[in-house]
């Protein structure tokens, strides 16, 4: 490492580099590089300062290897995720959180229009065998980083093409086009893909158990929940996913006049604009969660994205927040309405939330369809045994199934899950990492969390407020049919964002504690240093002062008492 000296002069006898003025230190500065919220907030294991810190030097393949090293499909993601990532960035509490999610998706499509291979080598052809089933994005996720592992990967799915449920999300939040361009380059980094292979009928888990070194199951949650109101069902029932996926294969779906989708995730959502793009003129939604603001409590809040709901109501969807169905009004076997009332989630004497139904509030809607879009559960065909009666596979923090050696298993088909792509990434990234240390016999690791940085532990006085750039929408009035709806940011304005990352926990070469320290005890590097910084403490005449850690904007210098 070479190191740049500022001192004017070399040390003489009488001089005052002379005397080792550290020996006066009762405390000394170190680096700490601490998890941004961010960070920790990201289900798939994005580091995004880490690829803002790329974009803002300019260089954009570099911040796209980055950002895959956790999550192959950046494309779908910075497009569908909820961005749990923006909801705890520390400038949301400066003035505007940083636009990750703009970011990712504008690295993804860059990847995509100019073709950058993925960080990835083809494993040897004597490297152990691992079994995917499942080609979703937890599925997909867990083969690039297998192979990552240098593993070799055999993935198989019930359907014709990759992707899973993705295809059932409409062309206006993620175009098929650019699902269908991520998904085929994930595929070409060297997995053997095999479509139309059922588990239960042509492919089963102890065979595949006996004939791979490994197995991940991601098969997702595909069937929707049974639903009724008291025992009756419609004669012409559809739910919610079924209708996405028909709207999405063959661009038609079931109409009516009025329609009341029941639900509030993002399900219910897409279902309820798909009605309304296809020529239903009255779309209700049902949902016992309030709309997503100050008056609603987050565990009570609709779990939709935020601003699908929002796009929603703007198309004309009108949304019955706080309410839930008494009884479906039928002519025969069709229905005429139902009767609703007002629910809500309240704290009950012990303290706990409980939905409480208020009667005397009821009221009848007059709808001639209603389509449950309440939630999927777990196909069990073929997994019999690893289910034993349970909804959904129990599996621990690294995916491992419990009970069943070498047989992990991630995304919707696990208990306790949060049903997102993001989510579904990670556990896929998760498990590649656990069969990597399974397969060379080496033990699980507990679970551990680098250590995070909030607000209050950075200093804000060397940031200047500046907007956050916004994505721009297509306008309501052209919303017809599947034209994306997100228009993204351009190159200027994704430079912007990355310069408003605040670097949270991790240094950004400001130069503060080089040109601020009295002592100067702080050395320039010309080369990264071993903690990935650009500087070192000379701790021969460091005197502890703390003034470096208390102007390091970042939070990335600590004070820790003298061993």
């Amino acid at each position: 490492m070479t190191i740049h000296y500022p001192r004017g002069g070399v040390a003489q006898p009488g001089t005052t580099l002379g005397f080792k003025t550290g020996t006066w230190r009762v405390q000394r500065p170190l680096h700490l590089h601490a998890s941004a919220p961010c960070h920790s907030g990201c289900p798939a294991g994005e580091d995004p300062q880490a690829y803002l810190a790329k974009v803002d030097e300019g260089h954009m393949h570099a911040a796209w290897e980055a950002l895959v090293a956790a999550n192959p499909l950046p494309a779908i993601t910075g497009r569908v995720c909820p961005h749990p990532c923006e909801s705890a960035c520390n400038r949301s509490q400066f003035d505007a959180a940083v636009s990750i999610h703009s970011v990712e998706r504008y690295l993804g499509d860059q990847a995509i229009s100019q073709d950058w291979p993925y960080p990835v080598t083809r494993p040897h052809a004597g490297a152990p065998r691992v079994a995917v089933v499942g080609a979703g994005p937890s599925g997909l996720s867990a083969a690039y980083h297998l192979m990552r592992h240098g593993l070799n990967v055999t993935v198989f799915t019930a359907l014709p093409e990759a992707g899973g449920t993705l295809h059932a999300i409409p062309g206006y939040r993620l175009p098929t086009e650019v699902l269908r361009a991520e998904v085929e380059r994930l595929l070409a980094t060297g997995m053997d893909f095999r479509p139309n292979r059922r588990l239960g009928r042509d492919v089963h888990v102890h065979e595949l158990r006996n004939e791979f070194a490994a197995v991940y199951i991601a098969v997702g949650t595909q069937e929707s929940k049974e639903w009724s109101i008291g025992g009756a069902v419609p004669q012409d029932l559809h739910e919610g996913l079924g209708i996405l996926k028909e709207w999405m294969s063959i661009g038609t779906v079931p109409i009516s006049n009025s329609a009341a989708v029941v639900g509030g995730g993002n399900t219910a959502i897409d279902t309820a604009r798909v009605l309304l793009r296809a020529g239903v003129p009255e779309v209700h939604l049902i949902t016992h969660n309030g709309l997503p603001g100050p008056e609603t409590l987050p565990e009570d809040a609709m779990v939709a994205n935020p601003g699908e709901i929002e796009q929603a109501i703007e198309e004309g969807v009108q949304v019955h927040a706080h309410r839930g169905i008494r009884r479906l009004i039928l002519r025969g076997e069709r229905v005429v309405g139902v009767e609703m009332l007002h629910m809500k989630k309240m704290r009950n004497t012990q303290g706990e939330l409980e939905r409480v139904a208020f009667e005397g509030t009821e009221s009848v809607l007059h709808v001639e369809q209603v389509i449950p879009a309440i939630g999927q559960v777990i196909n069990s065909a073929g997994l019999e045994t690893l289910l034993s009666g349970r909804p959904f596979l129990e599996v621990d923090h690294w995916g491992q199934v419990k009970g069943r050696r070498g047989v992990f298993a991630g995304g919707d088909a696990c208990a306790s899950k949060r049903g997102t792509v993001a989510s579904a990434i990670g556990d896929g990234r998760r498990a590649a990492e656990a069969i990597a240390r399974y397969i060379q016999d080496k033990a699980q690791p507990e679970p551990s969390a680098a250590p995070g940085i909030d607000f209050a532990q950075l200093n804000i006085n060397y940031y200047e407020h500046a907007p956050a750039a916004q994505p721009r929408l297509l306008p309501v009035v052209e919303r017809k049919g599947e034209e994306e709806i997100e228009l993204g940011l351009n190159s200027g304005e994704i430079a912007h964002e990355a310069q408003r990352c605040f670097s949270c926990g991790n240094c950004l070469a400001c130069d503060n504690c080089w040109t601020l320290c009295p002592d100067s005890a702080v050395l320039k590097t010309k080369e990264v240093a071993r903690d990935g910084s650009h500087y070192v403490f000379d701790y021969d005449f460091c005197k502890g002062c703390g003034l470096c850690a208390n102007e390091c904007p970042c939070g990335y210098i600590i004070m820790q008492e003298e061993p």
